[in-house]
């Protein structure tokens, strides 16, 4: 029998974890971290202790407790004893953590599928200290190869979301075929890709269909801007200035960074970034599928370190490129700078002219309650920044959804990664309402 588990991305955004088997192969598409892992029982500084590997994860239920899946390291001092892995692989759709984080407590036997550029962001997040996922056996593909895994054949295809190397699956089983969206939009740069996954699946004839629903909700909220619109807004911002201007924008939205890039390549100011943002571009330059510029070479970029007493190796290679606080300072009418909410403590150094500009080229804040945006907006205050807000949605729409699974026409519907799954049930009667932890049969 083929069967789906959820392990997550149920009733939430994010922390998609997909168990499929088929007699006896089994695989996970995606491993990610929900946006609100272990909140209920970890805040500040107590948080997980690290040392005590998947134990109090495993305490408050928070990943599932599956034989064969995990490390002979994170398991020890649990109750659960290592074993030879019982998972054949996992299949990750793209590099955001909602979709792949947890993979740093899988057994690294178990060999982890990508894309080329997913695992350029891997390992460029690795070296830079960001993140550790693991020694895993990856295995690259692109859209149009086939891989056998035991009983399945899986045909991943590229899809436009907010990240480069994000894909869908076409999974045959033995009982028909699975389709997986990842995440995905339709109104971008590269649309034509998910128009191309779309072809694909509905050719499949599919039995079952695993659909992401990011923007299934009963009101849209934030501004639904295309990146040209974003880049349009941001023009008039960018050339209509003397001023400091400083944008921030999810890091590895390779779509946004270069719409500003290019905005500095027009109004002929420099592009300033910060050292993380570098190497990410580094490590993406050698993919020439991508075509990002080279940070250590390209003119309009330089990267601005903060002071402190000890680089780390990985950034003295961007020392030639240097700026610092003084040099923004002074040249304010001529920069565009990229600044995250975490280094706002750098504007006391650069101290920006009132009137400075300052895009905010990120989703909204869920609620009006956002510590966090509150905090962000007395910043920005305080130094007297025009607020801008400017951001293309890495998903598809509502609307978008719906045509979309009409096309396809599968036999059943299962969505995650929403926060109202109802709302596909209003639309489709054989959608199902997902409960985490449950088995679904596909006969």
């Amino acid at each position: 029998m083929v069967s789906l588990t959820f392990h997550g991305g149920v009733n939430e955004i994010g922390g998609s974890k997909i168990l499929l088997e088929d007699k006896d192969t089994r695989i996970f598409l995606d491993f990610g971290q929900s946006f609100d892992f272990g909140q209920d029982y970890f805040t500040g500084w107590l948080a997980a202790r690290g040392r005590n590997g998947l134990g109090d994860y495993f305490e408050f239920d928070l990943l599932p407790k599956i034989e064969g899946l995990y490390s002979q390291e994170q398991l020890e001092g649990t109750e659960m004893d290592h074993c030879e892995p019982e998972i054949d692989a996992i299949f990750l759709s793209h590099a955001h953590f909602d979709h792949m984080a947890h993979i740093s407590f899988v057994d690294e036997r178990i060999p982890v599928h990508c894309g080329e550029a997913t695992l350029r962001f891997i390992k460029a997040q690795e070296t830079s200290g960001l993140s550790k996922f693991g020694e895993h056996d990856y295995r690259t593909f692109k859209t149009g190869d086939k891989i056998g895994v035991g009983s399945l054949e899986l045909e991943p295809i590229h899809v436009d979301h907010s990240i480069p190397g994000a894909y869908g699956y076409v999974i045959h089983t033995s009982e028909g075929a699975v389709v997986y969206t990842g995440d995905l939009r339709m109104h971008d740069p590269m649309a034509s890709m998910t128009q191309e996954f779309i072809r694909k699946a509905k050719e499949s004839k599919p039995v079952a269909m695993i659909t992401e629903g990011t923007r299934m909700a009963p009101e849209e909220k934030r501004r639904n801007y295309s990146e040209q619109q974003v880049c349009d807004i941001c023009d008039k911002i960018v050339s209509g200035t003397d001023k400091l201007v400083v944008m921030t924008h999810y890091g590895r939205d390779i779509d946004r960074f270069m719409t500003f890039y290019n905005l500095c390549k027009k109004t002929g100011k420099k592009f300033v970034i910060l050292p993380k943002i570098a190497h990410l571009l580094k490590e993406l330059h050698n993919d020439k599928n991508l075509k990002m510029p080279d940070p250590l070479k390209d003119d309009n970029l330089l990267v601005y370190f903060k002071r402190k007493k000890v680089y780390y190796k990985w950034e003295k290679e961007f020392m030639p490129k240097k700026v610092d606080a003084d040099y923004v300072h002074e040249n304010q009418g001529d920069i565009l700078m990229y600044l995250n909410f975490y280094q706002f403590g750098e504007l006391i150094d650069i101290r920006p002219a009132r009137g400075s500009h300052f895009i905010h080229s990120m989703s909204e804040p869920f609620s009006e309650e956002d510590i966090e945006d509150e905090v962000m907006h007395r910043w920005l205050d305080h130094f007297g920044f025009e607020f801008h807000q400017a951001h293309a949605s890495g998903h598809a729409s509502k609307e978008e959804l719906v045509e979309m699974i009409k096309e396809i026409g599968p036999k059943r519907i299962f969505p995650v990664h929403t926060e109202h799954p109802e709302m596909f049930r209003e639309r489709f009667s054989n959608a199902e309402m997902v409960e985490k932890g449950k088995r679904y049969g596909l006969e």
